[in-house]
């Protein structure tokens, strides 16, 4: 089976290079600084699970032919549209693409792009970073990725993911072949949009939300209306999962905050129309008071405004 990713970075260069590992047959697609560093000193990852190099095979984009099984779609939200005519050459007449994306609007933009038969479903949890020098550099120990067949997904991609899942198993990554993954996209994107919401709100980790004299109770209301939105769509957060949230969201001294918050302090742009205003108009759609989504959201589209305003990128 022949994998290509789109780009190396903290995400796709984790996550690929760890199966890349394992002896998966990987291909990154990339631009020009990226290649010379993959070609210079291959693909270098630090973690705390153990560091490691791997020889990378890249290819630019001039050179993308339709000859890969799956391609893994790693992009920024905002960035989906130019991602997908990167990796359309990519795309020949058996292939799928697995979009390892933030939220649930990209679904629907892929399979219209490409057919839903093609489209399978995937969603990570990691905290990383690309160094200028090319590293990739896992910050903490969760490094979770799961995938499976969307309803509309063809029969013919459960043996791609079997064979994937093969790969993983080989690895220390927290791998797992969903039977559900609509179930998994969803309780990501409670969790997401209630630490993004939160925390950029508040501008600060969720221990400082929580130090403010309303910022459980906030934080609280954020939760249950997300929860409350998944339920009625039909994907009731597990309770398992649900306990972890709470440890999390509701960490007394905890610098954790949402890389969306990261992104604020640096003047980048945010996801906040793919989270956060898609959970917004969700939770409206299906009767659930939105509670504090309204003032986060505006909050976001403010940032916006201003970078907009100010001719940021």
């Amino acid at each position: 089976m022949k994998i290509l990713v789109l780009g190396a970075g903290a995400t796709g260069g984790y996550f690929a290079g760890r199966i890349a590992q394992a002896g998966a047959d990987v291909t990154f697609l990339v631009r020009e600084r990226r290649a010379a560093q993959l070609a210079a000193n291959g693909l270098v990852v630090r973690s705390p699970h153990g560091d490691f190099t791997v020889r990378a095979q890249y290819v630019k984009q001039p050179d993308v032919r339709p000859e890969y099984d799956l391609v893994f779609l790693t992009c920024k939200a905002y960035d989906l549209d130019p991602a997908i005519e990167s990796i359309r050459p990519a795309m020949g007449p058996g292939a799928h693409v697995m979009p390892l994306l933030n939220g649930l609007v990209h679904i629907e933009r892929l399979a219209s792009e490409f057919g839903a038969a093609r489209v399978v479903g995937g969603t990570c949890g990691i905290q990383g970073t690309l160094t200028p020098e090319g590293e990739v550099r896992q910050l903490g120990p969760i490094h979770r990725i799961a995938y499976g067949p969307l309803p509309g997904t063809s029969a013919d991609a459960r043996g791609k993911l079997e064979a994937l899942h093969g790969f993983f198993k080989q690895t220390p990554v927290d791998a797992v072949l969903a039977d559900d993954i609509l179930l998994e996209l969803w309780e990501k994107f409670v969790l997401l949009t209630t630490m993004a919401s939160m925390t950029t709100l508040m501008r600060g980790g969720i221990g400082d939300a929580l130090a403010a004299d309303e910022g459980e109770a906030i934080v609280e209301e954020t939760l249950a209306a997300c929860a409350q939105t998944a339920a009625r769509a039909g994907y009731t957060v597990r309770d398992k999962q649900m306990a972890a949230y709470r440890k999390m969201l509701f960490a007394r001294g905890s610098d954790f905050a949402a890389s969306m918050l990261r992104d604020i302090e640096g003047g980048r742009r945010v996801e906040a129309d793919h989270i956060v205003g898609d959970m917004l108009k969700r939770a409206r759609a299906a009767g659930v008071d939105p509670g504090p989504l309204r003032i986060a959201y505006a909050h976001l589209q403010a940032y916006q405004a201003k970078r907009k305003r100010e001719g940021a990128a």
